[in-house]
């Protein structure tokens, strides 16, 4: 089955195009060089992109065994976020102010500060077949996961720790309110990402409708009406200016499908 999806409303910066959208909803369904686009919260999508796909909703559940919690790679953070801190499980308070789809946040080892998911991370089902943790390559904010995220299972940690949240919060009230990808760019070993763009002069610097947020210098928003190119020239221009100005080369942490 495919689907039609506007990029430009369905995306959490609001750019991109009306593209077709495969709808997986099992593994016979898999294709090679499918992308899988989640709720596209990390996401910044060509006009011109193809072989895109989405878990069908079948894939949006949480289950509890003796041993761990299963989540479909369909399921938002806040549904996981809200059952751990019920079920009274820890390691994945972060996920109080973390967008996203349970497969997309595996795929970047989504985290603040220095809670990560891969710390309460069991296995991961992909494209069929149940993965360790410690099989994944899980590093800071990547993986080297080359698959569909159809499922994972959680260990199963008691003790929710409430004095997180507040730290969590902290942090997500500084974030810009327009529509963004998150951090623009992954912060380079010792040294932050947001102060480099800043230090060269890009902390509010906008190319056509799109910029580098006045509260946080890594975020990239979109100022109404922005596109994909102007996306695309603004996060160059940022690697541009640090590895001139620092001889560092920044690795985006959005992911920029074409």
């Amino acid at each position: 089955m495919t689907i039609n999806i506007d990029f430009s409303k369905y995306s959490s910066i609001k750019v991109g195009a009306k593209l077709p959208i495969k709808v997986i909803k099992d593994f016979e369904d898999i294709e090679d060089g499918l992308k899988i686009i989640g709720y596209a919260n990390n996401l910044l999508v060509s006009p011109h992109a193809r072989s895109l796909a989405v878990l069908d909703n079948c894939y949006d559940y949480i289950q509890e065994s003796k041993d761990y919690v299963e989540v479909g790679g369909a399921t938002s953070s806040h549904k996981i976020y809200r059952y751990f801190k019920e079920s009274n499980f820890c390691g994945l308070e972060f996920l109080r102010a973390l967008p996203g789809s349970l497969g997309g946040l595996i795929k970047m080892n989504a985290g603040m500060k220095e809670y990560e998911i891969k710390d309460i991370l069991d296995s991961a089902c992909i494209d069929g077949a149940w993965i360790e943790a410690d099989d994944l390559g899980m590093e800071y904010r990547s993986t080297k996961i080359d698959g569909i995220i159809f499922a994972a299972r959680f260990k199963k940690i008691k003790g929710f720790r409430n004095e997180l949240l507040e730290i969590f919060e902290t942090m997500r009230f500084w974030h810009p309110k327009k529509p963004s990808c998150g951090s623009c760019f992954k912060n380079p070993k010792g040294n932050f990402a947001g102060k480099l763009l800043e230090s060269v002069g890009l902390r509010g610097y906008s190319n056509g409708n799109i910029g580098f947020s006045k509260e946080h210098a890594n975020f990239l928003i979109n100022l109404g009406g922005g596109s994909f190119e102007q996306a695309f020239d603004l996060i160059e221009i940022g690697k541009k200016r640090v590895f001139e100005e620092y001889g560092i080369l920044l690795e985006e942490e959005v992911v920029i499908v074409e």
